[in-house]
């Protein structure tokens, strides 16, 4: 990709999005990227794209369902950088990945099956297997994700699966009130929600903004 990608906003994704959609009414299954760094609106603009979709046609992937269970991270010493690229099952996403843009490549021949995926419940701060249903018939899928375009490691195999993948780029003071609200919200004190931003959400966001220029849309919240 050569200079930087397009910038739109939210309505003129929304409008994009439309447009997938009707590209998957020919038969196939389009798999679309939302990516950008630890409080940029994903799960708002995914939102948005399902709420203006007609009912059924689309289904949200949370890349968060990868998070390693907390008692792993402990094991590993890595609990207290919980959301870097090391503190996710990359390989076991990727894997989903396939069967998810693939709903018709069965191994044994059978019809495609509903694949169920995992999703992070922040209020336990733990992943929950099988939460999320996608079923065969259903042509968008929107999958969310801080390291969908990171070139290193399990990640590289993202991208060849998605077939585009747009980043939310906010401005840095929107998003990091937005993420101490998060962490409060969650339980943690003022300060220590701002810690762990400025410690370790800032930490990985500074390795997704390394990926921003491979993206092939902007958008402006």
């Amino acid at each position: 990709m050569s200079g930087a990608p397009e910038r739109t906003d939210l309505a003129g994704a929304v409008e994009r999005v439309r447009h997938l959609l009707d590209r998957a009414g020919s038969g196939r299954r389009i798999v679309l990227g939302l990516t950008g760094p630890p409080g940029c609106g994903k799960s708002t603009v995914s939102a948005a794209m399902v709420e203006a979709l007609p009912a059924g046609s689309a289904v949200v992937l949370p890349m968060d369902g990868y998070h390693l269970a907390q008692a792993e991270l402990e094991r590993l010493g890595r609990a207290e950088r919980k959301g870097a690229p090391d503190t996710f099952d990359a390989a076991g996403f990727v894997a989903l990945l396939r069967r998810v843009a693939r709903p018709d490549a069965q191994d044994d021949g059978a019809p495609p099956e509903v694949v169920y995926a995992p999703e992070f419940r922040r209020e336990i701060e733990e992943p929950i297997a099988g939460a999320i249903p996608i079923a065969p018939e259903v042509p968008l899928i929107l999958v969310e994700g801080n390291y969908l375009l990171l070139d290193t490691g399990a990640w590289v195999g993202v991208r060849p699966l998605l077939d585009a993948c747009w980043y939310i780029d906010p401005p840095d003071d929107v998003r990091l009130e937005r993420l101490i609200a998060r962490h409060m919200a969650h339980g943690r004190s003022p300060q220590a929600a701002r810690e762990w931003v400025f410690r370790s959400d800032e930490a990985n966001a500074r390795v997704i903004a390394t990926t921003r220029d491979r993206a092939d849309l902007l958008i402006a919240l």
